[in-house]
């Protein structure tokens, strides 16, 4: 199920008011519904697919479906072609949904809403996971979405695409930034322990460390240190105060530097330098400028990751993890993975669709009374209907 109950008051799979759909759905559909059911209802099938390959997560827009069908006491039926996780190639039909065409029409257009970002958003959760398939992710899409409705649909999505990754041996996603969507993972609660704001509050990286410390015991430790521009000076002073939690692995140092500069100590020559050192050829490899960025230039480079790595054994401190973050796309961690980059968890919202435009699905009608019949170009989705050749009349 999802993050929240069906029946709850919030969430995409909450049953709606028919005056609520009515408002929300295109106006065509409410004038389909008034003439067909003033000139006579038929059973009809829906097919709803999507124009580039995703993975399959329809279940949010099931659940809303089951509900309203059964607060309107309709009788419908639905099909779904790929069980979740599973991959779906470019136009392929996702969900066949049959019943009567007065009691689907004015529901197409929520039901697009909630079927394309999802499937789209959980591609790019696999895609990101199986690039770092020994990295652990953490969901932080909260703060980059329109709402809860949106922040519900793209966090079930990173546990679909995290699942089907995890099925062929990567590590995933192991939970959310907030306890609302917490369940999605199999937890309780949300992840997390500072932002800056905390740090800015404390005065400095070691004080927000020892509050945070104080306050939560029994936590691990997760401290961000490039707010004062001295990632590894802060980063080496916390582990020097908590030399227990460093030595028994639950200490981490976050780095979130942002694009504007690079990491303590670190330029371009150092930075060629840095990654020359632990994983020579990888420069030589890149093949666009933003790929080079991703591992030399400013941010959270391969390099700025490897240099925290270099300092933390040095110090004499091997198992305090690096938890990174900072715009972690598909992209930059297939760059990550090509300079084997040595980071414990990423920390990303980037799962969100880049182009909203590829989330856009499509239903079409592909049968009324069962007899087929479909818009001329869309043939391809009677030929597949239930998963047997339909011919068109």
């Amino acid at each position: 199920m999802s993050a929240a109950d069906t029946d709850g008051a919030f969430g995409p799979s909450q049953a709606l008011d028919d005056g609520t759909i009515s408002a929300r759905t295109d106006a065509y559909f409410n004038r389909t519904r008034d003439i067909v059911t003033r000139f006579g209802d038929r059973v009809v099938t829906y097919a709803m697919f999507i124009r580039r390959p995703v993975i399959s997560a329809p279940r949010l827009m099931i659940d809303w479906l089951d509900n309203v069908t059964r607060a309107r006491g309709s009788a419908i039926t639905h099909e779904v072609m790929f069980p979740e996780g599973t991959w779906v190639g470019a136009g392929e039909p996702l969900v066949y949904i049959t019943g009567s065409f007065a009691a689907l029409s004015d529901l197409e257009t929520l039901l697009l809403q909630k079927l394309g970002p999802p499937c789209v958003a959980a591609h790019n959760a696999y895609q990101m996971a199986m690039a770092l398939p020994n990295v652990r992710f953490l969901a932080m899409e909260a703060r980059h979405c329109a709402g809860f409705e949106m922040q519900e649909q793209m966090a079930y999505a990173a546990s679909v695409g995290s699942a089907a990754a995890r099925r062929e041996g990567a590590l995933g996603f192991i939970g959310g930034a907030n306890d609302a969507t917490a369940s999605f993972f199999g937890a309780e609660h949300g992840l997390g322990t500072m932002p800056h704001a905390l740090i800015g509050y404390a005065g400095s990286t070691l004080r927000a460390a020892e509050m945070f410390h104080e306050t939560y015991p029994d936590a691990d430790l997760v401290v961000l240190v490039d707010y004062f521009g001295r990632e590894i000076t802060d980063a080496l002073q916390v582990c020097r105060a908590f030399p227990e939690l460093a030595a028994a692995g639950r200490l981490a140092v976050r780095l979130d530097t942002h694009g504007g500069r690079f990491l303590e100590g670190l330029d371009p020559a150092s930075s060629y330098a840095a990654l020359e050192r632990n994983t020579p050829g990888t420069i030589r490899r890149y093949r666009s400028e933003t790929e080079l960025r991703h591992l030399v230039g400013t941010g959270v480079s391969a390099a700025a990751i490897w240099r925290m790595r270099e300092a933390l054994d040095e110090a004499g401190f091997p198992k305090v993890r690096i938890i990174v973050s900072s715009g972690f796309s598909g992209e930059k961690c297939l760059a990550m993975a090509d300079a084997h980059a040595p980071i414990d968890v990423v920390g990303t919202g980037s799962f969100i669709p880049d182009r909203w435009s590829e989330t856009y699905a499509t239903a079409d009608i592909v049968s009324y009374d069962g007899q087929a019949r479909v818009k001329v170009g869309r043939e391809f989705l009677l030929r597949q209907a239930h998963g047997r050749a339909v011919p068109p009349s």
